[in-house]
């Protein structure tokens, strides 16, 4: 039994710093967090520093606002059944499938852009962030800024989500793409 309370204290100690971790890497203040999950500022900052411990009532309302499974928020070790269960997400007429799950930082989504007998018309759009894809199958179409490109499978593109852009398909044929996203401006870094 003692094995399972180290592993017990570990998760419950490892709790604040991640919860810290992951509102500075959203770059939300504890009085904004306080405002959007009604737990107050001084009881934030003690369950950050490790001076409460985590309970349901106040990790709940954290995973709500920060859209993170609650496993994730915890740090839960896996037990029993290694297979991953993703929960597609559709947004846009678009399918995306999240691939990690690590609060905060880059983010990973296979994209899945349906087929269109006719051509769609762009409709850009802005957010934070900065945005890595891959073309795995289909013909692209990212328009971003001034520039519409065509990108076909294996290629590659970097940008910054504050300008507006769009993806599409240029020929009307369905498209899957692996995209890597992170907030605030952060770049994924790949080296060539």
């Amino acid at each position: 039994m003692a094995g399972v309370d180290r592993t017990t204290d570990g998760v419950l100690g490892a709790v604040g710093p991640r919860l810290r971790a992951l509102r500075r890497d959203r770059g939300i203040t504890l009085a904004d967090l306080a405002a959007r999950t009604g737990v107050s500022e001084s009881t934030l900052s003690r369950l950050e520093s490790g001076q409460r411990r985590a309970t349901l009532e106040l990790l709940l309302p954290l995973s709500l606002t920060y859209d993170v499974p609650l496993d994730d928020l915890v740090g839960a070790p896996r037990a029993g059944d290694p297979r991953i269960h993703l929960k597609p997400i559709h947004r846009f007429g678009l399918t995306f499938i999240p691939l990690s799950r690590r609060p905060g930082g880059v983010q990973a989504f296979k994209m899945l852009i349906p087929a269109h007998p006719d051509p769609l018309e762009p409709t850009p759009q802005t957010h934070d962030g900065f945005e890595w894809l891959y073309v795995l199958n289909g013909q692209l179409r990212l328009v971003h800024g001034e520039r519409d490109l065509r990108l076909p499978p294996g290629e590659a593109a970097e940008f910054d989500t504050s300008l507006p852009h769009w993806l599409g398909s240029a020929d009307g044929g369905a498209v899957e793409l692996l995209i890597l996203f992170g907030q605030h401006g952060v770049r994924a870094h790949v080296h060539r």
